[in-house]
């Protein structure tokens, strides 16, 4: 397989932040995903997030597992930190990362299949230490890399492309987010760029735990039975030399809505699904009212989206362990070796 990678060329025009890059300089390697993809537009709003904030890219680490959305920091910020992690073990290494320099910024980026089935438990647990980070679920409902099989996260009655019905109660990440403790919970849709992008903005500078689940259909997993395009009819019809997938092109969806607002945005497979933006009478600080009105419109078939709760005086997880103010990648010998007397100390204390 080869990876591409973008011209370095800068057109001297570009417009520059405030710490002097482009917003080219927050890119990555070309996109392997498919065409249309709504990872590729969450990437999107990551660059222009970062590019926004002024961030500089060697500022930041961004960390993933495994899945197709765990392939897309390879496409943002190619000079920042990055580590992709083993199947639903991102949090524990980012957390890692976290205590052992706290000057960075932290982003880290997963998938329905990677959160909410084996990686369930580090989800929850990363959510209630208050590990400052930028937590962004890339929810499509399905297993991607694995011929999209339901997730944890796929509605009860959903059809898949082969036609079976999820009759599995999905998994609602924001409402267990809330529930574990995160200080910063928001639901978005990835075609949603005029939402989404401000909500990332607001969950980098937030101190603490910050979650944002993040629509993002799949489009590769449309070919369902009876169609004379998909694949498997193709192949049926068709005597070949070799077996080779085409992915056809599809077109990203997008979409533009006012405040309180609901809105039915139809997918690539033809289904629809409804969407309700938060109003300006909205509190996001107020834990118990969000938790309610986000199962209220759940009952009514309806996503709501935006910021959904936020703890304006939260603390991260070095405020809870009240840990030495300077990252300890940075501390040396004498204060990482203090002597005997101070071990005396600490075993007095203990005592």
């Amino acid at each position: 397989m080869t990876y591409l990678t973008k011209p370095k060329l800068h057109h001297p025009t570009l417009k520059k932040n405030k710490v002097g890059y482009t917003r080219r300089d927050y890119e990555g390697r070309v996109s392997t995903l498919c065409a249309g993809c709504g990872h590729d537009s969450i990437s999107a709003a990551i660059i222009e997030a970062c590019f926004e904030l002024d961030v500089q890219p060697h500022r930041l680490a961004k960390l993933s597992g495994i899945g197709c959305s765990s392939k897309t920091p390879d496409y943002f910020l190619g000079n920042s930190h990055g580590f992709n992690t083993v199947h639903g073990r991102m949090p524990s290494v980012l957390t890692g990362a976290n205590l052992a320099n706290r000057d960075l910024i932290y982003l880290g980026v997963s998938g329905d299949g990677d959160s909410a089935s084996i990686g369930l438990g580090q989800f929850a647990h990363v959510m209630r230490r208050g590990v400052n980070m930028l937590y962004v679920l890339e929810n499509n409902g399905v297993y991607g890399l694995t011929k999209g099989q339901f997730s944890a996260t796929a509605d009860a009655g959903s059809k898949a492309k082969r036609g079976a019905i999820n009759t599995d109660s999905a998994i609602d990440t924001v409402s267990l987010a809330l529930l574990m403790g995160a200080t910063f919970v928001a639901r978005s849709f990835s075609g949603d760029k005029k939402q989404l992008t401000p909500l990332i903005k607001a969950g980098l500078a937030h101190s603490g735990a910050a979650f944002i689940d993040v629509i993002s259909p799949c489009v590769a997993f449309n070919n369902h039975a009876g169609s004379t395009k998909s694949y498997e009819y193709i192949r049926d019809h068709n005597e070949a030399v070799n077996r080779l997938d085409f992915w056809p092109n599809r077109e990203a969806i997008n979409i533009d809505y006012d405040e309180g607002a609901v809105i039915e945005v139809p997918q690539h497979d033809g289904s629809v699904i409804k969407l309700r933006k938060t109003n300006t009478a909205y509190d996001p600080t107020d834990r118990i009212g969000a938790a309610t009105q986000i199962q209220a419109h759940a009952a009514k078939g309806e996503v709501l989206t935006g910021l959904l709760y936020v703890n304006p005086d939260s603390e991260d997880l070095h405020a809870h362990l009240n840990t030495f103010p300077q990252a300890f990648n940075t501390l040396g010998e004498k204060e990482l070796c203090p002597g005997s007397g101070m071990l005396e100390k600490i075993n007095a204390a203990l005592r």
